[in-house]
């Protein structure tokens, strides 16, 4: 590794460490998530502004990994008896809506000269950061209400629907033997899902249990092996790996939910496993890959595509398409939801960042897409995460004192 690769990964690192405090910092007047400093702060040292940061093939692979471990907890951070029957249901709904608004969309825009790629621009357009509204919608008390359960669906949704769609659409010229091969692979995860909650011996139990606080960290191996085993998996394929991270995150938590202590009649010690293997996961991911690859992103934002003012004007296009595309199925929870909420479930639905960035790198690296319009569609992220929710919660707080009567009642699933 060469001395400007170290230097450009200390760079990376510090970055890492000071975006929560920049973060704090701005908190009293604007919440900005932490994954927008640091995509920023990536553009800072990136070639267009300071020219400090000089990537190599470690620091890439490194922001390869960064993406697994993304793609992992997402699929991880699904929990079915949150998002089982109507919300699910809805979500599904939801995103064929938006699929087929973003084609009409993107057809639009490529006849009009303005993007270059139907399949790219159709399918960013449909993805939802689920991942980054988590923490905001934690904190605003809103996860356990019927808008948070919607939300945590149609983001789930968000996430798989656009990441089957690059593994069908976007990594083959021949869609219809992909979804022969997708179909093969559904049918592996299945059955790994079915071997990893099998009931396991007590013995085994317990030796996770015991090694959580010891060198051994099973249950974190246990999810490491998983996470690249299904990406291999995924690999030989042919499919993206991103589908094979994501399987991965569902199954592991699968797994740490069955075995528990509890189940092995172990002690009265008991605790759910899932929760300690996740908050270990999630610091070996948020504690440095990940935000390597966020960072890596912003160097790699062709930031000079956006000096020329007639494609800076790209960037609210676009903002208002992801407001299109994924705010329109919002209306189908009008029985559901009373107005405000189906008002700020629209803007949550349109804040997109994370997904948006692979798509967008994916297309500048094939060819498919335009620098310029990569560049405008992550500015239109980086706005959408920053001012939808900010929004979105203002609306849902006004609404909260609204009359019983003001609201519908939803049927019964």
């Amino acid at each position: 590794m060469s001395s400007e690769a170290l230097r450009t990964l200390v760079l990376i690192v510090a970055i890492a460490v000071l975006s929560p405090f920049a973060a704090d910092v701005v908190r009293r007047w604007i919440r900005i998530p932490g994954v927008v400093i640091e995509i920023v702060c990536g553009m800072l040292i990136g070639p267009h502004v300071l020219g400090w940061a000089h990537l190599d093939e470690v620091i890439e692979v490194l922001a390869e990994m960064g993406l697994v471990f993304l793609i992992f907890l997402a699929g991880f951070e699904i929990d079915p008896d949150e998002v089982k029957g109507r919300p699910v249901t809805r979500a599904v709904q939801g995103w064929l809506v938006s699929l087929g608004l973003g084609i009409v969309v993107a057809f639009g825009l490529h006849a009009l000269d303005v993007t270059q790629s139907v399949r790219y621009v159709a399918i960013a357009l449909t993805t939802t950061a689920i991942g980054t509204l988590l923490p905001i919608l934690g904190d605003a008390g809103v996860l356990r209400t019927d808008l948070g359960r919607n939300v945590l669906a149609s983001g789930a949704m968000g996430e798989l629907g656009p990441i089957v769609a690059i593994s069908v659409a976007l990594t083959t010229d021949s869609p219809g033997r992909t979804a022969v091969v997708l179909g093969v692979f559904a049918a592996v995860t299945v059955a790994v899902g079915w071997i990893a909650t099998r009931e396991a011996k007590p013995r085994t139990v317990l030796l996770i249990a015991r090694t959580l606080h010891s060198s051994g960290q099973l249950g974190v191996r246990i999810c490491v092996l998983l996470c690249v085993l299904m990406v291999w998996t995924a690999a030989e394929f042919g499919l993206d790996v991103l589908l094979g991270a994501f399987a991965a995150g569902m199954v592991a938590r699968l797994f740490l939910v069955e075995h528990t202590p509890d189940e092995a009649l172990a002690a009265p010690h008991a605790f759910d496993h899932r929760e300690e293997v996740q908050h270990r996961i999630e610091a070996l991911g948020f504690g440095f890959f990940i935000p390597l690859f966020f960072v890596v992103s912003g160097v790699r934002f062709d930031l000079g595509s956006l000096a020329d003012p007639v494609q800076l004007v790209k960037v609210p296009l676009f903002l208002a398409m992801f407001l299109l595309v994924r705010g329109t199925p919002a209306l189908l929870y009008r029985r559901e939801l009373g107005r405000h909420e189906v008002r700020a479930l629209a803007l949550l639905q349109a804040s997109a960042l994370p997904l948006l960035v692979v798509i967008t790198q994916i297309g500048v690296s094939t060819g498919e897409m335009r620098a310029d319009n990569a560049a405008g569609m992550v500015g239109a992220g980086l706005l959408s995460v920053i001012a939808f929710p900010i929004v979105a919660m203002a609306i849902h707080q006004r609404g909260g004192a609204a009359a019983p009567e003001d609201r519908p009642v939803a049927p019964v699933p």
